[in-house]
């Protein structure tokens, strides 16, 4: 039997957005750095910080983008981590939207990962966990649902 898992499975996450300058809103995806699988940045919870102070503060470190998270979450997804000694860990990711303000000169996981801004429709294509491709489709303002 594997080791015993005393971490909650829960991690929270931020979609980065903003509005393009043709009037249409773009999001954020970046690479893993295990598998290289587009994704969103998230984490795990962090003593002391809201779910969504650790939604931002995530966006910082894994892409370098600054902003303000809007509204409450918007929706949850459920991944397989994959965890040293073969072992997959099936976590809850709670989902918020970020407004992208600007990106930094550097931040800490500068270089160790691919960033692109792309449209919400084109997201929804390149990450393979369909929880939160439904998430990219329905929530990103600009996209036929309000904030």
């Amino acid at each position: 039997m594997g080791k015993a898992k005393t971490r909650d499975a829960t991690q929270f996450a931020a979609i980065p957005f903003a509005i393009g300058a043709d009037g249409c809103p773009r999001v954020l995806l970046l690479t893993s750095r295990e598998t290289r699988r587009w994704v969103i940045p998230k984490g795990w919870p962090i003593h002391g910080l809201k779910p969504r102070e650790v939604a931002a503060r995530e966006a910082f470190e894994e892409a370098g983008v600054l902003g303000s998270i809007v509204g409450n979450r918007v929706g949850s997804y459920h991944y397989c981590k994959q965890l040293p000694g073969d072992e997959d860990l099936l976590c809850r990711v709670n989902v918020f939207l970020l407004q992208v303000e600007r990106q930094a000169e550097a931040w800490p996981e500068q270089g160790q990962r691919d960033i692109r801004w792309v449209a919400p429709a084109e997201a929804a294509e390149m990450v393979l966990e369909g929880g939160l491709s439904e998430i990219l489709r329905r929530v990103v303002p600009g996209t036929g649902r309000g904030r």
